[in-house]
Formats: C-alpha cells, sequence, structure tokens
C-alpha cells in the first residue's frame, strides 16, 4: 500500500472509523490487497464486531501470518468474540510464544483459558445431566415441592413489591397461557412457589457462587422473583418479562428469565431447558450481559436455587463500591468523546466539573453510579445528547443510539462499564413525546426553549 493510503487508514482507526476503513479496502480488488491491506481488513472487522467477516480475511493470509504474532494476537480476538476459547487460546499462545510479554496478548490468553475451561465444564455437566435425566425418567412421580421448607418468612413485603411483581395466585388456565407463550414447561417447584405468593421480593437475595461474576466475586444478587402472570411490571409476560428480556436485551433463548438483578437488565438469573428440553426440569443460571452473555451455573433445579438464597448483609460491600463510584466520578478520566465534547462548550463555565458534581449526586443517592430512569438520570441523559448534537448537528436517531457508549457508559475511567439501551431509547421517545426533541430531515436537536433551560440549570449546578 502506498504511504498515503495507510496514513488515512491509520488515522480511521485512531478515530474509530472502522466501516471507512472496510469500505475503502473492500473497493480494492481482491488481486491488489497485499498482506499488510488484508490484515487491516480483518482488523477492522473485528473492531465492528464483525468476527466471522475478520477470521475469512485472516484464512486468505494464513500461510504467510505464521510467523506473524499479530495474525495470531487478532485471529485469537475474533475467536475469544465468537465464543470459541479453546481456539482462540491456541491462536494466542501461538502468539505469545512469537512475542513474549505482550501485555494484550497476555491478558486475552489469560480469559480464554478461564472461559475455555468454564465453557468445558458446562458442556460436561450439561451432558451428564442428560445422561442422568434419561436414566431416571419417571422416578419423580411422588415429588412434593418444598416438603422440607418453610415459606411462612420467605418474602418481605413492601410498596414496590406489591406494585411491580406481586399478581393473585395464578389459575391454571394462567400457567397455561404462560406456558404457551414462553415455549417451556414451568418447573413444579416454581409454580408451587407462585401459588404460595405469585412474584416479589424474597427477605435473602443473594446466591453464593464457585465463580467470579460482574457482580462480586463469589455470590450473584437479585432483585425479585417473577410471578406467573402479564400483568406487573416484572411478571413472566410481563413490559420487562421474560419475552422482554430475550427479544429487546439479547439474552439467549435457552430458556426462561424468572429473575432481574440490581444492575437494571444488566445480568438475569434464568431456567436453563438445555439439558432437559423443554417439558423437563431446568437447572438455574446467571447469565452476565457485562461478560457478553456469560452463563454461570447456580443451581439443579429451581427448589435448590430457593434454598440456597442468603442474606445481602453476608457479602455487604455497599459502602466500599459507592467509596469507589464516588473517586471514579470526582477523579477519573473522561473518555476521549465526553472530553472533546466538552472543550466545545461555551454557553456554561467548567462543564466539566458541573457534571462531575451533578454524578457524584447520583452516586450519593443510589449508592452507585449509573442511569435510570429518575429526575438526576434524564438530566444526564439531557446532557450528552445536548453536548454532541451541539458538536454534531446532523445527528439521526440510529447514530445517537451507537454514539451513545462511548461518551459515559463505555467511558473509561470516568464510566459506568455498561448501560441499559431501553432506558436510552425510553428518554427518547418521552423528549420527542414532550416536544423537547424535535425531528428535521431526519436530525435530532433539543428546541431552542429546552436548550436555554438546560443551560440555565446547568449554570446553576
Amino acid at each position: 500500500m502506498d504511504q498515503t493510503l495507510t496514513d488515512q487508514l491509520d488515522q480511521w482507526h485512531e478515530e474509530d472509523e472502522h466501516q471507512y476503513i472496510v469500505d475503502t479496502l473492500l473497493a480494492v480488488p481482491k488481486e491488489e490487497r497485499d498482506y499488510e491491506a488484508t490484515s487491516r481488513l480483518a482488523r477492522a472487522y473485528n473492531n465492528l464486531g464483525l468476527y466471522e467477516e475478520a477470521l475469512d480475511q485472516f484464512e486468505k493470509i494464513a500461510d504467510a501470518g505464521q510467523n506473524d504474532p499479530l495474525w495470531h494476537y487478532r485471529v485469537g480476538f475474533a475467536l475469544y468474540y465468537l465464543k470459541k476459547y479453546e481456539n482462540a487460546a491456541h491462536a494466542l499462545r501461538t502468539a505469545d510464544e512469537l512475542e513474549p510479554g505482550n501485555p494484550n496478548t497476555e491478558y486475552l490468553l489469560r480469559f480464554s483459558l478461564q472461559k475455555a475451561e468454564k465453557q468445558q465444564k458446562e458442556e460436561q455437566r450439561i451432558a451428564a445431566k442428560r445422561k442422568a435425566l434419561m436414566e431416571s425418567r419417571g422416578s419423580e412421580a411422588n415429588y412434593v415441592p418444598f416438603s422440607n421448607m418453610s415459606l411462612d418468612d420467605f418474602w418481605d413485603d413492601s410498596d414496590y413489591a406489591r406494585e411491580s411483581y406481586l399478581s393473585e395466585p395464578p389459575t391454571d388456565e394462567m400457567i397455561a397461557s404462560i406456558e404457551e407463550e414462553l415455549g417451556y414447561k414451568l418447573p413444579s417447584s416454581y409454580i408451587a412457589l407462585m401459588k404460595q405468593q405469585n412474584g416479589g421480593i424474597p427477605k435473602n437475595t443473594t446466591f453464593p457462587t464457585e465463580e467470579p461474576t460482574s457482580w462480586a466475586e463469589d455470590h450473584i444478587a437479585i432483585t425479585g422473583i417473577m410471578g406467573i402472570g402479564r400483568e406487573k411490571s416484572y411478571s413472566l409476560g410481563g413490559e420487562f418479562g421474560s419475552p422482554f428480556m430475550i427479544e429487546e436485551w439479547g439474552y439467549p433463548n435457552i430458556g426462561v428469565v424468572i429473575c432481574d438483578c440490581p444492575s437494571a437488565g444488566h445480568d438475569v438469573v434464568m431456567l436453563d431447558y438445555r439439558a432437559c428440553g423443554r417439558d423437563g426440569e431446568p437447572e438455574v443460571i446467571h447469565v452476565d450481559q457485562e461478560s457478553d452473555y456469560e452463563i454461570t451455573f447456580l443451581a439443579d433445579n429451581f427448589e435448590a436455587f430457593i434454598k440456597g438464597l442468603v442474606n445481602e448483609e453476608e457479602y455487604d460491600t455497599s459502602e466500599e463500591d459507592k467509596e469507589a463510584d464516588l473517586y471514579r466520578v470526582s477523579n477519573g478520566k473522561f473518555s476521549p468523546l465526553l472530553e472533546e465534547l466538552c472543550t466545545k462548550v461555551t454557553e456554561v463555565d467548567h462543564i466539566d466539573q458541573k457534571i462531575r458534581r451533578i454524578c457524584t449526586q447520583i452516586v450519593e443517592e443510589k449508592g452507585h453510579f449509573s442511569f435510570h430512569a429518575d429526575e438526576l438520570s434524564y438530566l444526564m441523559y439531557d446532557i450528552q445528547f445536548w453536548l454532541y448534537t451541539k458538536s454534531y448537528p446532523d445527528t439521526d436517531r440510529e447514530q445517537y443510539l451507537a454514539v451513545y457508549e462511548k461518551m459515559i457508559a463505555f467511558g473509561g475511567e470516568f464510566g459506568q462499564g455498561g448501560y441499559a439501551p431501553g432506558w436510552i431509547t425510553e428518554w427518547l421517545d418521552r423528549r420527542e413525546q414532550e416536544g423537547q426533541i424535535i425531528q428535521e430531515n431526519g436530525r435530532l436537536r433539543f428546541t431552542e426553549q429546552f436548550s436555554e433551560e438546560l443551560i440555565n440549570q446547568l449554570r446553576k449546578a
């Protein structure tokens, strides 16, 4: 490749404009693409999350890449995100042998080996469970759920639980209707618990784990248990029920979401039917969106899961978490995009300090750094939208939703490490319905009046 093209590709790579790289290199005839051009094309596909396409390109230069540690690293990168962890570890190990001590290679190799081991254990567990089920067909005819456990003191009564979870006990007709909608037979122990109380928040909301998750090193936490019905937001067929979490949030279609978690959608507890089939007794798993929907085994069945719940006081790290988040919002470095947007603000003095002050208030009130549907979160959604559309006035809805995560959600030091896309679209819809965001030729912007109100609010912050 000539130097001019190389410089341009380098610039686009630094600016995260990877589609420009793909489009430009695909315009070059195949027979004219050398090793470097094909490698750059594959890297751009990796950065766009198109890992199969990346591997196709890497395969074209496989012979020439055998002694190139970067080729092996990038192949391993693609395989890792395709969840082919054993193959990823093989490629990354080769890269490490060719270039010992590369921190990026060592980091990804370590995680590939960990996930490969976990994946192998999961496959072995499912295979063993299937075998055991085949051998024990019909042996549970006399099973009585919770026969040796009192449920009298299981639930925690609160206005929130009654409003969001609790429904009338399910009828046989409702159970059959929900099962038909979900496509799975619900466990008898789950039905028994719901007939005792149909959804709610248990007094014990943590479950020990042998492996770390995005929530903690040794446990997960739940917010509540979904009831059988459609009326309440957090019921199986409700607004934020199992179909919603699978269809809108991308959780794996391997069973039924039964518990939401305090992360506002970033992890859930599910009934897993992979081993038992749609009519069998499912396992209970934790699914972690923060780690690309990584699955962690919790319990052999729903009753074992319920019996294994423990009180959150056994794992209370809320004060430490709050202190860490307060330090993050006070001292963490802004993402490159947020820093760029702040430098272009002339209407408000010290906009960076205003943002830190608002986010500090959010952490003080919530105990952690996250945006939901509360007043201060909506203020931060407004600020980010104003900052971005002020600098990039040609933004349409799709573009904004795609770029949102680069400001604060995945903002590095000053970031949340994740976000719930549903909260952003809900905010955007509401602002449009209220007439505060208008659309002109597909471009979105605040009205002049709302922009002025926001500026005045920031000046006082």
